[in-house]
């Protein structure tokens, strides 16, 4: 072997992990995570296929292409990715070492998260004053509990994310805090992907035919 090879492989073996995989419980907890999200798939794929085959059961009630405000849902769409952006610059800060830094962007990350509950639960108050509820039709039923389940998602990642905020604050970046950071991210950009899927599934599709 080479010195070049030798050198490598020393560095290679020497170099530390990311803070969050640094402890055994730390490494546990982010598979547990990874398990816990793959079952929340299971959950949001019924969701998606029950929403799918009951789409065009409007019965007399409002259909997609008249319920679905374009302006709306684009603004959701449009906060929630900038919101995953600066999550996963959170994260970044994190492993850095930069506590001011990862608590800014985590504050930021919070404060897109209400604005876009904020914004859902103004369109969910526009439809059932209009008439348009749950009750209606088969298609309003699967529309509310798809979209409501995401949105009571992103509301629980809100007070999660502000309760490891809290901790950051008070017990600055360390093996502890570390592992949580990096898990709340990951929550948040599930949820993220998972609201790209309804913004094409229910969303455009609804008012692109």
């Amino acid at each position: 072997m080479t010195i070049a090879h030798e050198t490598v492989l020393r560095q290679s073996h020497e170099e530390p992990h990311s803070l969050e995989y640094s402890t055994s419980g730390g490494r546990l907890k982010i598979l547990g995570f990874w398990m816990f999200l793959a079952t929340d798939l299971v959950l949001f794929g019924c969701l998606f296929a029950t929403y799918l085959v009951v789409r065009t059961h409007a019965a007399t009630g409002p259909t997609e292409g008249q319920l679905f405000d374009v302006p709306t849902f684009t603004a959701e769409t449009l906060i929630l990715l900038t919101s995953s952006f600066t999550c996963g610059l959170g994260t970044r800060e994190m492993r850095r070492g930069s506590r001011g830094g990862a608590v800014s962007l985590l504050i930021i990350t919070v404060l897109l998260g209400l604005s876009f509950v904020g914004l859902e639960v103004n369109e969910f108050v526009k439809y059932t004053s209009s008439g348009a509820n749950v009750q209606t039709s088969a298609f309003l039923s699967a529309f509310f509990v798809l979209v409501g389940t995401h949105g009571c998602h992103v509301s629980m990642g809100i007070l999660w994310m502000t309760s490891i905020l809290l901790q950051l604050m008070v017990k600055g970046i360390s093996q502890v805090t570390a592992p949580k950071v990096f898990v709340v991210g990951l929550y948040w950009h599930f949820l993220d992907v998972v609201w790209v899927y309804i913004y094409t599934v229910v969303y455009l599709m609804g008012v692109i035919k």
